[in-house]
């Protein structure tokens, strides 16, 4: 069995590389909710509206017109991220082959932001920001050198590093056309960069063998936008709406898989179409809100270009919505409390990838600002977010080609899985007013 397995293997290792196009690719698995401490703190209810500081410009830029002075916003969040994946399995003739687990996947992130406004009269506002939008991270290269049964390899084209980073640098205006409706809009120069590897340990008769599937190392600039608008009742109800408008992002950089180098990749990115709205209950009390709807539908495939256009992978995501509720109470003059809790449906549709474990995730959070002084302000906040266990099934190319040697069994290609994720959101920002 192992030298009709070395030799049925050696004859298709160019076919494996291709046909990995359709079967894994670099992604961005999840949507990044860590644009401020503030938001963070109450689940980021009523964040397109509420303005307390600078930040609301990552939501909403007509939330500008609520501003009658100039604010800074700067933070930082720490994003511990804990992704498993455990008991990686084929079933075969010999029965189930087992590789093992991963209680580790994912690392640690810290996430900078940064927010400035300025009003220029009672009409006009405009603000400058950075902060990131989308990102992925996740590492099984620990499964990929496994081998069972003295010839099956690991599901190589399934595992190794997938990292995906964005960040938006963004220029808004507000203009208000009177007490009750006011209007935003700005450009996004989003910068983007990603990795990913897949490879590892083939059988051979000289030994275990590492091959090097795919490599990938790119990094590029698109341009997007965002509208908005919020409508005021009063001083103390209003709401707001925003859609950000996402590019489809080409990276360049070097793409290779099949013994050929490609020099760009395009991953289309989702829109954001989001509602908010605050309400000051009492003097020391609100409720705030949001529903936000993220076309992930949108990111059906990613393709390479240069010397050729291929498709690398076929997706079928599903659009997702959030929702979170939230309350904000003033303690005194210098604490202000909040609290929030959001559900987040997961973005995975009918084709799941242990690369990209995602789920339906439930947000618990709270936080604080504490005042300074008239003019400054820290804001804290902490969220956990807890993650469901998925069960899932992804076809390894690799696996159904050394399925065919006789005896092992057609499904040796099918893998199975279970992942979870979860994390803990630690932010601390910095509020200016001049």
């Amino acid at each position: 069995m192992m030298k009709n397995f070395n030799k049925s293997f050696n004859k298709t290792m160019l076919a494996v590389a291709v046909t990995l196009a359709s079967s894994q690719a670099m992604a961005a698995g999840f949507q990044i909710n860590a644009q401020s401490a503030t938001g963070i703190g109450r689940a980021f209810a009523g964040d397109a509206v509420i303005a307390d500081n600078a930040s609301v410009l990552s939501r909403n830029p007509a939330a500008m017109a609520l501003f009658d002075e100039k604010q800074l916003s700067m933070g930082l969040t720490y994003a511990d991220v804990q992704v498993e994946v455990q008991d990686v399995f084929v079933n075969s003739n010999l029965g189930e082959l087992h590789y093992g687990s991963v209680d580790d996947a994912a690392e640690a992130k810290i996430i900078p932001n940064f927010y400035y406004v300025s009003p220029v009269n009672d009409k006009f506002a405009y603000g400058v920001a950075m902060f990131s939008n989308f990102g992925t991270g996740t590492d099984t290269t620990d499964l990929s050198n496994n081998i069972v049964a003295g010839a099956i390899p690991a599901p190589i084209d399934l595992l190794g590093k997938t990292e995906v980073t964005t960040i938006n640098f963004n220029v808004s205006a507000s203009y208000r056309f009177n007490d009750n409706f006011s209007v935003g809009a700005g450009l996004d120069v989003i910068y983007g960069s990603g990795t990913l590897t897949r490879g590892g340990a083939l059988p051979s008769a000289e030994g275990p063998q590492h091959v090097d599937l795919v490599d990938v190392d790119a990094e590029g600039i698109a341009f997007g936008g965002i509208l908005g608008a919020v409508y005021e009742i009063n001083a103390d109800h209003r709401f707001g709406m925003s859609y950000r408008f996402s590019p489809e992002f080409t990276a360049d950089g070097t793409v290779n898989f099949g013994g050929t180098d490609f020099e760009e990749i395009n991953i289309p990115l989702p829109d954001i179409f989001q509602v908010a709205g605050f309400h000051q209950l009492t003097e020391k009390f609100a409720l705030h809100y949001t529903a936000q709807m993220t076309t992930w539908g949108d990111f059906h495939e990613i393709t390479v270009t240069d010397p050729v256009e291929a498709q690398l992978k076929k997706y079928a995501w599903d659009d997702s919505w959030l929702f979170s509720v939230g309350g904000t109470y003033t303690l005194n003059d210098s604490w202000t409390l909040r609290a929030g809790y959001m559900y987040d449906q997961g973005v995975v549709g009918e084709v799941s990838s242990i690369s990209i474990p995602d789920s339906d995730r439930q947000w618990y959070t709270m936080g604080a600002t504490y005042t300074l002084s008239k003019h400054t302000s820290l804001d804290f906040g902490i969220a956990f977010v807890r993650g469901e266990e998925t069960h899932l099934t992804e076809q390894s190319a690799v696996l159904g080609m050394v399925g065919q040697t006789p005896g092992l069994g057609a499904d040796l290609g099918t893998v199975h899985a279970t992942t979870i994720s979860n994390a803990t959101y630690y932010s601390m920002q910095y509020n200016y007013k001049f």
